[in-house]
């Protein structure tokens, strides 16, 4: 249940997107992109809902889970082994009506890259759903753990990170987020924070009341100073 209220943010704003390139097309069925989208956590549910989507993961035993929750689910998913910038060298340009780059950029050796890669495959008209980490909401996470220090570097580092052991490569404030996608060549729409309160709250009061949860992350989704520490910047952008 915390999961989904986590991602609820998220696949509202999937949704909305694919009901409008439906209605624009006319078809049913779209062609979706997963780049990482490992075990298909977002591509299963996808497919399920009818429309053909492709996984793009680097690793294999990711792919085989994927392969294997897909057969569990009763729903067909293509899964190619490849990392983001690789997108076009595996899929045919303009092939693809919506690319999800989830917890993508923040890893990739050239974030420009992979997004100019995504760009390729897309569609005139087609979209991207990108999910990053945020730098703010990492100072609080740290700073809630006792790690003041640590806290202080996420703010001064220009990578947003907290140290040498920082798994994370990079992370993106809002606007650095922004930029990077519109100099890829995409026109940014709609911005969204998520896991505001979800990352915050300890888990028993979360599971005492999820709905009132997920009632208040969809209102701070889009609240101009909340969604700013939200721990993920969702960024939904066309080409």
């Amino acid at each position: 249940m915390r999961d989904a209220t986590r991602q609820t943010v998220v696949w509202e704003a999937l949704r909305a997107v694919l009901a409008d390139r439906v209605a624009a097309t006319g078809r049913r069925s779209l062609d979706i992109v997963d780049a990482g989208g490992g075990t298909g956590g977002f591509a299963v549910p996808l497919a399920k809902l009818g429309h053909a989507v492709t996984v793009v993961d680097p690793s294999p035993d990711s792919l085989a889970a994927l392969e294997r929750r897909a057969a569990e689910t009763g729903v067909g998913v293509k899964g190619l082994q490849g990392e983001a910038a690789d997108l076009g060298e595996l899929l045919r340009p303009d092939s693809a009506d919506l690319v999800l780059c989830h917890s993508v950029l923040e890893y990739v050796e050239d974030p420009a890259g992979a997004l100019g890669a995504v760009r390729g495959i897309l569609r005139a008209g087609g979209a991207v759903s990108v999910l990053a980490a945020n730098p703010v909401a990492t100072a609080i996470h740290r700073s809630l753990a006792g790690h003041f220090d640590e806290a202080r570097q996420v703010l001064s580092d220009a990578a947003g990170r907290w140290g040498d052991r920082d798994p994370a490569p990079r992370r993106f404030g809002r606007d650095a987020l922004a930029a990077l996608v519109t100099k890829a060549g995409f026109t940014v729409g709609d911005v969204h924070g998520v896991r505001i309160f979800a990352d915050l709250v300890p888990g028993m009061l979360a599971e005492g009341d999820p709905d009132g949860l997920i009632a208040l992350e969809r209102a701070a989704a889009a609240h101009p100073v909340l969604r700013d520490i939200a721990t993920q910047l969702h960024v939904i952008a066309y080409r």
